[in-house]
């Protein structure tokens, strides 16, 4: 009968259910953790890409606004563009308000004129106080002379946020950007042509 004995070599050992069972939660553990890093990367490559997206914006827009003609004929005389209409695309010559000082309440407020809104595939679909339905975004801006140099020097600002998020508190005051929004401030200042 010994030939049906089994012996084990002293390096010979077999696995416990509890080592099965420790190792299992160790793998459990470590393939629960990549998930959860998986969705926190996702979460925050959607929020950084519309960061980014809403900062194309608002550079566009301050771009459009610094190409409107601001400076000096050849006799010295301040030339100034305050009928562009920025708030269509193309830009139109005329029916707009240009470069001329915002109301105070423009980055604060939908205000016809220093407003419009921006669809999924980065056109313009409406300028109006109240965004459309196929607006991904809306984009506000103001134009204000600098106190110290009123005459030629403008403060332009311009933020860009999504279109149906209601602002609360942060539209109050010195309006406050929020995350997914943009605000970008430049200054334009006459030059002789």
């Amino acid at each position: 009968m010994e030939k049906f004995k089994h012996s084990r070599s002293a390096g010979e050992t077999g696995s416990t259910l509890v080592e099965v069972l420790v190792a299992t939660v160790i793998l459990a553990t470590g393939v629960l953790t990549m998930g959860q890093l998986f969705l926190t990367s996702t979460v925050s490559n959607v929020a950084s890409r519309n960061d980014t997206y809403a900062t194309v914006l608002a550079e566009q827009k301050v771009e459009q606004l610094r190409s409107l003609a601001w400076g000096f004929d050849t006799q010295g005389l301040p030339v100034s563009d305050f009928t562009s209409d920025t708030s269509v695309e193309p830009l139109s010559a005329g029916g707009g308000t240009g470069l001329q000082p915002s109301p105070s309440s423009a980055l604060q407020q939908n205000t016809p004129g220093y407003v419009d809104h921006i669809g999924a595939n980065g056109q313009i679909v409406g300028n109006a106080v109240q965004a459309p339905g196929t607006a991904a975004y809306t984009r506000r801006w103001s134009i204000e002379p600098l106190p110290t140099n009123p005459n030629n020097t403008l403060i332009v600002q311009v933020l860009v946020m999504p279109a149906q998020r209601a602002r609360g508190q942060a539209d109050q005051g010195n309006v406050a950007r929020l995350p997914n929004e943009a605000r970008v401030v430049t200054v334009k200042t006459r030059k002789a042509q």
